[in-house]
């Protein structure tokens, strides 16, 4: 029987077995912390108006273009942990997001701090016994959406060049991926790299393409 973790508190172990139910499944206590998370993932994207400064014509940044980017930003965030759980779940496995005391904390300092900025308010915990091709797979679909997500914003930049707010959509969701593909230590690249090394090349290899390419866009 798995035991209940503490904050941040990480390990790793490999079965081949796995559970039999599947399906996706939300619990009451997951949609609370689903909600407590968002509000505080909204706070930080609203915090973020001082991004304003990096766009070629600041004055520009209205209220329709900040709710747009602090959608973007949100759904970012939990579309890269809802992966996770999707796969998860879809593999038989326990998964559910869950606030974490650190990171929420963490987060709320990031509402009021002008430079200090880390969204992390929790994750999803996975529970269950897997080899290392389930434990990869689930790992990758997190910044493997935020590749896809970075790609989708960047080509709308280059088709609206004068909305930069899709840039900056592009170069959060691209930082996400390449931040959490580092092959160490509780990352999602550290499960990926010791799964499937070409895949990990390939992803890290995109997102830092992607980094790269949409701040250099941005600031440009």
């Amino acid at each position: 029987m798995p035991q209940a973790a503490k904050s941040y508190e990480y390990t790793v172990s490999y079965s081949p077995f796995g559970q039999a139910t599947k399906g996706i499944r939300f619990s009451r206590k997951e949609i609370q912390d689903l909600v407590i998370a968002a509000l505080l993932v909204i706070g930080v994207g609203l915090s973020m108006i001082g991004l304003s400064s990096f766009l070629t014509n600041p004055e520009r940044l209205n209220y329709v273009m900040l709710t747009l980017f602090t959608v973007m930003f949100t759904a970012s965030f939990f579309m890269h942990e809802m992966a996770h759980k999707i796969v998860a779940q879809k593999n038989g496995f326990w998964a559910e997001f869950r606030l974490t005391f650190i990171g929420a904390v963490l987060t709320l300092l990031s509402i009021i701090s002008p430079f200090f900025k880390v969204i992390s308010p929790g994750a999803v915990m996975v529970a269950g016994y897997a080899d290392k091709e389930k434990t990869g797979k689930i790992s990758i679909a997190g910044p493997a959406t935020n590749i896809v997500l970075s790609t989708v914003f960047l080509t709308m930049a280059v088709f609206v060049p004068s909305e930069q707010i899709f840039t900056l959509g592009a170069a959060f969701n691209a930082w996400i991926a390449l931040f959490n593909l580092i092959p160490f230590g509780i990352f999602d690249g550290f499960k990926v790299f010791s799964w499937n090394k070409g895949v990990w090349m390939l992803a890290f290899a995109l997102s830092l393409v992607l980094t790269v390419f949409s701040y250099q866009y941005l600031l440009a």
